[in-house]
């Protein structure tokens, strides 16, 4: 198996791709945090002393996708398109799932995966006070697509 972040040394490199062409690329990730009745039934009544926990954490996993090249240290700075954040509430957790888009000469999966991970990040944070026993689960690539312009 061959690193593309290794050069003929074997040293971290980033990856050169001056040489790609820019295609579409589309990346769906998902996740969940697992969290007591309680705290859901707080989430949903807004009653968390933080503010409107899921809507700060949709603006936090879209800022956390446009930031990912800043975070891990050899991904790219690419121009991402669109980046969606959904929440699928149930009675002990939240689902979360991210759509990243650009058109680009590589990446964006690691911009859906960054936006997943900084939503449940910044719901654990929000309910913390309240819930001493959340868990982050099952962070994943769902799905990544990508077709020449």
């Amino acid at each position: 198996m061959e690193f593309s972040h290794l050069n003929e040394k074997g040293e971290v490199n980033m990856v050169d791709i001056s040489g790609k062409k820019i295609v579409h690329r589309e990346a769906v990730a998902s996740g969940t945090i697992y969290l007591q009745d309680e705290t859901i039934k707080m989430i949903r009544n807004n009653l968390i002393k933080k503010g409107d926990v899921l809507s700060i954490a949709r603006i936090a996993g879209i800022i956390g996708a446009k930031k990912t090249f800043e975070l891990i240290p050899l991904c790219h700075n690419i121009p991402i398109n669109k980046i969606d954040v959904h929440f699928d509430i149930k009675e002990d957790r939240i689902n979360i799932r991210s759509k990243a888009v650009c058109n680009a000469k590589t990446g964006i999966e690691m911009e859906a995966l960054t936006a997943v991970s900084i939503a449940c990040l910044t719901i654990y944070d929000m309910c913390k006070a309240v819930d001493k026993n959340m868990i982050i689960s099952d962070i994943k690539l769902e799905n990544k697509v990508k077709n020449e312009i």
